[in-house]
């Protein structure tokens, strides 16, 4: 009895979060085949799964300074105290919202699997005329490699050849963040 309390719980949480509420249709359509993997000559992007934990949580507790601010001038993540069972938390969650098509989060890995070098996210959005809102980042390590700009490039071509959406935002990117937040 207790596991099915919790489970509703969970229901609750997940149908109660803010983006869920605010997606009046579906955040892609339902005959859309959603990726789960692309590959280049850099790296390789798949969906995020807490399989990925031990190399995530190294990614991104060696990258703290780094990765302030990726998510807004306001975000807090990543802080100091993050936990590995936090970190398990969160891709538990990402994974679950990428099962139900609600958001989609993805690593970038090495080809040979061996680190993970960055992140990206694919949210809906009600900002402005935007159809999706996509954040993403890379490890402190691999920036001076170009790793940044490429993942960018990567993404950007990568969404306006496979995804659905008309007019994609990549705040932080392509839009500055005050603008962003504005609308």
């Amino acid at each position: 009895m207790k596991l099915y309390s919790l489970s509703f719980v969970m229901l609750l949480v997940v149908t109660g979060s803010d983006q869920a509420l605010a997606q009046a249709q579906p955040f892609v359509p339902s005959d859309f085949t959603v990726p789960t993997l692309y590959e280049n000559d850099y790296f390789r992007i798949r969906t995020l799964t807490v399989n990925d934990v031990v190399k995530d949580y190294d990614a991104v507790m060696s990258s703290l300074d780094h990765l302030q601010g990726v998510f807004g001038p306001n975000s807090t993540w990543p802080s100091s105290d993050l936990s590995f069972e936090q970190d398990l938390i969160d891709l538990g969650w990402h994974q679950k919202e990428f099962q139900i098509r609600s958001t989609f989060a993805y690593t970038v890995v090495s080809l040979d699997e061996e680190r993970v070098l960055g992140c990206i996210y694919i949210n809906p959005t009600n900002k402005g005329d935007f159809d999706a809102d996509i954040t993403m980042w890379v490890r402190a390590d691999v920036v001076e490699e170009g790793y940044d700009v490429i993942l960018f490039e990567t993404v950007s071509d990568w969404v306006s050849e496979t995804w659905p959406f008309q007019k994609p935002g990549y705040p932080g990117r392509t839009i500055d963040w005050d603008q962003w937040l504005s609308l």
